[in-house]
């Protein structure tokens, strides 16, 4: 893939190499899985600040992007219609879980947040003290969650 802006994300989707640029335009490259070339450049609407994560559900065909100074999500659709809804706290690191739903690490607030793929907040699970700063969150299969950490932002 050619150089550019620094990565903040990549995910794949229906064939399809997502890579998310903090631009003001263009945020997400489109590229061919199997050739790696540029297929399409989407703009997200709305994005007016730090763009810091990227990840994909196939079964609702959408990327998701977190954007961190106005702790909110972006989805994008198989249609391009963009969408918002607010964390409420910082978001850094994004997960779809096997219910299909989007979970959210908010390092600073040292929490995971899961939404549906509407953006309405199933649940709040708030990290023990010895997880200090979080970055990126996975549940397995039986429901446990794998978290990602750092000593510092």
């Amino acid at each position: 893939m050619p150089e550019g802006l620094p990565v903040k994300g990549v995910t794949s989707l229906a064939g399809e190499i997502y890579v998310l640029r903090g631009k003001e335009r263009d945020q997400v490259e489109v590229y061919d899985v199997i050739t790696y070339r540029l297929q399409r450049c989407l703009t997200v609407p709305n994005i007016r600040g730090l763009v810091v994560d990227m990840t994909s559900c196939e079964h609702y065909c959408c990327i998701y992007i977190s954007e961190l100074d106005v702790e909110c999500i972006h989805k994008l659709d198989a249609q391009c219609t963009a969408t918002q809804w607010p964390v409420n706290d910082e978001p850094i690191g994004l997960s779809v879980n096997t219910q299909h739903n989007l979970l959210v690490t908010c390092p600073l607030a040292r929490k995971i947040k899961e939404f549906t793929t509407d953006g309405h907040i199933v649940r709040t699970v708030c990290l023990p003290g010895d997880v200090i700063t979080p970055h990126h969150t996975v549940q397995t299969r039986s429901g446990q969650f794998i978290v990602c950490q750092s000593r510092s932002r």
